[in-house]
């Protein structure tokens, strides 16, 4: 899980993620977003937002960590949902979670 915050973390000082719902969706439906990463904690009316933006546009979704810890790990108090924008650090993220 430490390696997962850390190459989120790195996406951001890249430039490669976005954060919040809005930025998020909008990274969706541009094309842009190549993994959306939600928290396990998000409110339901956000978790059936991005969700249904994810399905919609073809983006892979994966739920990981909580709001506190994902905001943590970009430098925020808390983050719901994050988007990564580049594809090599999305399949490295990918790669580093968690398996069930």
């Amino acid at each position: 899980m430490e390696r997962t915050y850390m190459l989120i973390g790195l996406a951001k000082k890249a430039g490669r993620l976005v954060s919040g719902e809005k930025n998020c969706k909008d990274a969706i439906s541009s094309g842009s977003a190549k993994l959306v990463i939600i928290g396990c904690d998000t409110a339901k009316n956000t978790l059936k937002s991005v969700t249904n933006s994810c399905k919609f546009y073809d983006v892979k979704y994966v739920f990981f960590g909580d709001s506190v810890s994902l905001g943590h790990s970009i430098g925020n108090t808390h983050n719901a949902v994050v988007a990564v924008c580049d594809e090599g650090l999305a399949g490295l993220i990918e790669k580093s979670l968690p398996q069930n």
